[in-house]
């Protein structure tokens, strides 16, 4: 009788212990804040979507690390890029991971996180081509790049005699460069790379000019935007960066996708 009793008191502290358990965890879930995340998942090698219809992508990967350093609760929404802002601003989601560059006109309709990468924007033009990269070589060459960018407003005030042809994302603009419907395009030198030149569609083109990083159109980097006033999500993500930095977090994606430091030059 007395081992009977001694068995009934074990489980009931453990299921007890099992109870309060679960309580814990469901306490623990209900603290986390539930963040949506805007996405283009049309920039490779940042964002894009796989073949079974997954984000993936170094922005995709670091906003996830980042939620898990803030333990957030995220969820992912895929909005066009030139929507991207105006649906931050209607709240379809809370912050934008999309290699947005924070720049001074973006500033005043959106807050942004410090940067979490920083890499320049440069040409690309079929090989030998010999073009002269200037505002009076690209006098009438027709540049492709994608819409609603720093990339064309850069285009416009730097090389006005170029024309500019505007698409809805970077692949449609390499697309023309390779069908001869454009004679070059501009980007990001890294989406560049990865998501063409590194490619069998871009085996015959190449990177021509310099390097640029003009702080009046690239900014400072790439950051989160926030809607403006959310300061609370904006300093949780700016943690969650300074997180992931110290703790090797950052490292680890980084080399996932590049062969150096994307994060760009440190303060």
């Amino acid at each position: 009788m007395l081992q009977l009793r001694q068995v009934r008191q074990v489980a009931t502290i453990v299921l007890a212990t099992a109870a309060l358990a679960g309580l814990i965890g469901s306490a623990a879930a209900a603290d986390k804040r539930h963040v949506k995340i805007g996405t283009e998942g049309a920039y490779p090698p940042f964002n894009s979507i796989d073949s079974n219809g997954q984000l993936v992508g170094f922005d995709v990967d670091i906003a996830k690390a980042l939620c898990d350093a803030a333990n957030f609760d995220c969820e992912f929404v895929v909005q066009d890029w030139d929507g991207i802002i105006p649906g931050l601003i209607a709240k379809k989601y809370d912050a934008i991971v999309a290699s947005m560059s924070i720049t001074p006109a973006r500033k005043e309709v959106v807050d942004f996180t410090q940067k979490y990468y920083q890499t320049p924007a440069r040409f690309v033009a079929p090989k030998g081509g010999d073009l002269d990269i200037s505002p009076e070589g690209l006098a009438g060459k027709v540049v492709g790049v994608q819409r609603a960018t720093t990339h064309e407003r850069f285009l416009r005030a730097k090389f006005p005699e170029a024309e500019v042809r505007t698409y809805a994302t970077q692949d449609e603009a390499n697309a023309d460069l390779v069908s001869g419907r454009v004679d070059l395009v501009m980007a990001d030198s890294v989406a560049l790379r990865d998501g063409f030149l590194d490619t069998d569609a871009g085996k015959d083109f190449e990177f021509v000019g310099p390097g640029y990083s003009d702080p009046k159109f690239h900014g400072e980097g790439v950051g989160i935007a926030v809607r403006k006033g959310d300061d609370e999500l904006r300093q949780a993500f700016n943690a969650a960066i300074d997180k992931i930095r110290a703790d090797g977090t950052y490292k680890k994606i980084n080399e996932k996708y590049f062969d150096f430091d994307v994060y760009g030059p440190t303060s």
